[in-house]
């Protein structure tokens, strides 16, 4: 069962020009009812919708600013649905902190010329004062984030464009006061994942809490031999247990293994209820034979069971990537913790994959868990998560840091393949990027990210661009050749 988060809250006006409803009686009404439908298609992206009716005038634009400013509100749709003075909008612009999308939804395909009036041209002017919102609003130094431009029925690119924005709202919504905590510190020398939690909370509006692995130990401690044994009937339902493949490091789950990850996954729920997490990035090695390093070192399957409730888990302390996750966790995409792994150059692909923790949820058939005689480039051993994703479109989302501090997004969209991967216990898919593989990741690595990112299904390059544009974080979107 996923984590409870809440509901995304998006405010939604319409506008119009209040001249109109004497001269032409009716039209109020007609243009209510369109609103009331274009309202559904917003719901349809499962947030919450906060309806303000209609503003036609510039008195009632700041009557609804006031309520606006009560509502709790992440994000805020302007319904254009026939032409209206600017002043029925600036007030709200000029005076909410918030992301402003614009509906430019007509109700026809096109007007019937024989039988067109005033009347039917206004019912479809949705296009009409757009050019005039977005200039006021340049004039008076704010951004209209987007305009979404289409007919108000049996349009799939509108539909898509809406849904693009009410999954911007949730990341958003997710976002705001987010606990995204850290124990232990950076894999030593990996420059690239030093984390600074200023620049977290003040790109993001999160908090970090920094938690001790005695914490964990303290929930490690206090879990029952009852509690282990539900948690392995939960793991043995989800994941197979294969006989070993090709790699020798790699075996068939042993008992003992089973139960330390049982063990320590109860912990993680344990630490994440009494912290009352979001998300945790982590990485600590201890003493050998202490408890500290038992339990550090046996997180992987409990994880990847957290991140299939919503709660993102990364290792080697990649607070950035674990951003990175948690939004496309929100958009219903997945986000497994990645990085690039060895080049196919004869079949023109890269293995994307990582060990530690991933979505099952975007699991091409049911994922393995293998116990592994060591963990390469880090201390332990155990049981650890293999599966493919998905065959289809994916999209990788990267968050790195710039030598002024700054974020920065990379984003790139390519394919995962259906064909074998290696059976090492680690996450693998055969990634597809255009013609040219090499110049793809070449392009990639140019621009700057770190050696992990978030992977999730579908083509959402789009989102994240419009998503970096909103949150002021430069985005750089990596192209196949």
């Amino acid at each position: 069962m996923r984590k409870e988060t809440g509901t995304a809250r998006i405010g939604f006006f319409a506008v119009g020009h209040d001249t109109y409803w004497a001269q032409f009686p009716g039209l109020l009404d007609n243009l209510l009812r369109y609103h009331s439908q274009a309202c559904r298609l917003v719901e349809d992206g499962q947030v919450t919708v906060v309806d303000y009716g209609m503003v036609d005038s510039n008195q009632k634009a700041y009557a609804v600013l006031e309520r606006m400013r009560g509502d709790r509100l992440d994000l805020v749709m302007c319904n254009m649905v026939t032409y209206a003075t600017s002043s029925t909008f600036i007030p709200i612009i000029r005076n909410i902190n918030l992301p402003v999308v614009l509906l430019a939804l007509q109700v026809l395909p096109g007007m019937d010329y024989s039988r067109a009036s005033t009347f039917m041209q206004l019912e479809n002017d949705s296009i009409c004062a757009v050019p005039e919102f977005i200039s006021a609003a340049q004039r008076i130094g704010r951004r209209i984030e987007d305009v979404v431009i289409g007919t108000l029925h049996d349009d799939p690119a509108a539909q898509a464009g809406i849904r693009r924005w009410c999954g911007i709202a949730r990341i958003l919504h997710d976002l705001k006061g987010a606990r995204l905590g850290l124990i232990g510190h950076v894999l030593e020398a990996m420059y690239d994942m030093h984390a600074d939690p200023a620049a977290i909370t003040a790109a993001f509006d999160a908090h970090v809490p920094l938690i001790e692995i005695d914490d964990l130990v303290r929930c490690y401690q206090a879990v029952t031999a009852e509690e282990i044994r539900r948690k392995e009937s939960v793991i043995l339902d989800l994941f197979d247990t294969p006989d070993p493949g090709s790699d020798p490091i790699a075996t068939k789950l042993t008992a003992s293994d089973l139960t330390q990850a049982a063990k320590s996954a109860v912990a993680l729920d344990k630490l994440v209820e009494a912290y009352d997490l979001t998300g945790l990035a982590y990485y600590y090695e201890g003493l050998p034979g202490s408890v500290q390093r038992e339990v550090a070192g046996s997180l992987v399957v409990g994880n990847s069971l957290l991140i299939a409730r919503g709660v993102p888990m990364c290792g080697e302390y990649d607070i950035k990537t674990l951003v990175a996750m948690l939004m496309m966790d929100r958009l219903g995409i997945g986000g497994s913790f990645a990085e690039f792994h060895p080049f196919d150059f004869r079949e023109n692909f890269i293995l994307v994959g990582h060990d530690g923790p991933h979505h099952i949820a975007i699991a091409e058939g049911k994922p393995v868990l293998r116990s592994l005689l060591k963990y390469h480039g880090k201390p332990g051993s155990g049981a650890s998560v293999e599966f493919q994703i998905k065959e289809g479109p994916i999209t990788m989302l990267g968050i790195s840091q710039k030598a002024d501090g700054q974020l920065k997004f990379i984003v790139g969209e390519g394919q995962s393949l259906r064909g074998p991967i290696p059976p090492t216990g680690n996450t693998n898919t055969r990634g597809h990027f255009g013609s040219d593989v090499r110049a793809f990741i070449k392009d990639w690595v140019m621009a700057g990210p770190t050696h992990h990112f978030a992977l999730g299904i579908g083509h959402h390059a789009e989102t994240f661009a419009l998503l970096g544009q909103v949150l002021n974080i430069e985005t750089t979107v990596v192209r196949p050749r």
